[in-house]
């Protein structure tokens, strides 16, 4: 896996750099600024990039612009966006675009190797992969909606994980059930939310979308 790093933080940047590359990974290039990270997709065109949110000069969206570009330059990179604070708009808009081969994680979740790495992983082979308290945050904020009120407490906990990326395999696991479980769990959810079996929308997708925008 090849890895290009967007962060601006110096300690925090050499600190990725040194822990993906202790796990045998293979950390093409690190930068600073947007320019020059998107300088360094271009040249080396690695397999996934790590970005922050907030960048030079103005630490608004600048790595999220940045991203963008470098996914319209390279289509098909991988992205794993961190960020310090949980940005609503952006992981809302995340999982409204279907989020193939997106992350978002909080940079907390770093030093929790394991989880991270995972989450990279997961991102790098074409899957979602969202910080499950930018998942809880987004629920805090929002208004119930009635039609999650018909899940049942297992049923929420399968929609929460799936926000965060995980398959059934993973959901499974996490919850110490089969897979057979969770394939009816999730059944019974896209029931519940009157998700429809011939619904031209991924009724994955929206199901997470009534979890975190229908509950405003």
């Amino acid at each position: 896996m090849r890895i290009v790093i967007a962060e601006d933080d110096l300690l925090l940047r050499e600190g990725l750099a040194l822990l993906l590359r202790a796990e045998g990974l293979d950390v093409v290039a690190t930068a600073s600024n947007p320019t020059d990270f998107l300088e360094a997709v271009g040249k080396h065109e690695p397999d996934v990039a790590i970005v922050d949110v907030r960048m030079p000069p103005t630490h608004t969206d600048e790595g999220i612009v940045a991203a963008v570009e470098a996914r319209r330059r390279q289509p098909g990179l991988a992205v794993l966006v961190l960020s310090a604070y949980v940005e609503q708009a952006f992981a809302t808009d995340l999982l409204a675009s279907g989020g193939q081969r997106l992350g978002y994680l909080l940079k907390e979740r770093v030093g929790r190797v394991q989880e991270f790495m995972d989450a990279l992983h997961r991102v790098a082979g074409g899957g979602t992969a969202i910080d499950p308290e930018v998942v809880a945050q987004l629920l805090a904020r929002n208004r119930p909606d009635n039609r999650l009120e018909r899940l049942t407490p297992r049923e929420h906990d399968v929609l929460a994980l799936m926000a965060e990326g995980l398959g059934n395999t993973a959901i499974a696991e996490r919850l110490f059930v089969t897979e057979g479980a969770v394939s009816k769990h999730i059944r019974n959810i896209f029931a519940k939310l009157d998700l429809a079996p011939d619904d031209r929308a991924d009724r994955r997708v929206t199901a997470v979308l009534h979890y975190l925008e229908g509950r405003r």
